[in-house]
């Protein structure tokens, strides 16, 4: 009987200890900046739209390479050696903020039309990845980084978040003259669902409509800061903690 007794809590802490490995809690990993210099000359706003650009570029990359890969034939038509080859020169271009070949040195909003244009005969997934690039840099004031003698334009902000929409929208809409898809993007068959695309598509989304929000907001919350710090100064004040050797003072 002791015996029984004994055993039957080492029995129970196993049991614990067993189910306790077997549902190991999952955190989401956050990929903030590793410092640099260049931050000490930044403003808590200018690091969140520094963050929401390369998070976005990041996007572009990703949403490229799942573009070459549904679609092969577009970087095919390109002089480069290999889908990530095609890839790399497409994104260093945006990234760069450079002339794409074959594009006239035009970017940004002047070539988001071409990818969704029945008649262009060059590569829809990098034209379209590396116009809504440029069109983010160039809302950014032709740059990827912000610093304390930057701002952002809110209007510019939200007129980009719109153009990716209407981007998302033509992708699953515009089609060739055998009523297939220009792009081949998000897939909803028999053969299963993939919605990576206008997930990823959705994230620049919000980021982009948040930051001009915060942009819209920025004089107002400049005034409503001013007004508080003269209505609180009064407030703010160190008080003696002896109140009779106070009074004697005066």
């Amino acid at each position: 009987m002791t015996s029984y007794y004994l055993r039957r809590p080492c029995g129970l802490i196993c049991l614990l200890f067993l189910a306790a490995c077997s549902s190991v809690p999952v955190k989401k990993e956050i990929h903030g900046s590793e410092f640099d210099a260049g931050q000490t000359v930044q403003s808590d706003a200018n690091r969140a739209a520094n963050l929401a650009m390369r998070n976005n570029l990041e996007s572009l990359s990703l949403l490229l390479e799942k573009f070459y890969r549904r679609n092969p034939a577009q970087w095919k038509k390109t002089d480069a050696r290999s889908l990530e080859d095609a890839r790399k020169k497409v994104i260093e271009a945006m990234s760069n903020n450079q002339p794409l070949p074959g594009l006239d040195d035009r970017k940004s909003v002047d070539t988001l039309p071409l990818a969704f244009d029945r008649d262009f005969q060059g590569d829809r997934a990098g034209v379209l990845v590396y116009s809504i690039g440029t069109m983010l840099i160039e809302a950014y004031g032709g740059r990827t980084q912000l610093y304390l003698i930057h701002g952002l334009d809110a209007q510019k902000l939200a007129n980009a978040a719109w153009n990716i929409e209407v981007a998302m929208w033509m992708l699953s809409s515009r089609t060739d003259d055998q009523g297939k898809p220009l792009l081949l993007s998000n897939e909803i068959s028999a053969n299963g669902r993939n919605l990576s695309f206008e997930r990823e598509f959705g994230r620049m989304v919000g980021r982009l409509e948040l930051l001009a929000q915060m942009n819209d907001e920025k004089y107002r919350r400049s005034a409503i800061n001013y007004v508080q710090g003269i209505v609180g100064a009064p407030l703010l004040q160190f008080l003696p903690l002896n109140a009779v050797s106070a009074a004697i003072q005066q």
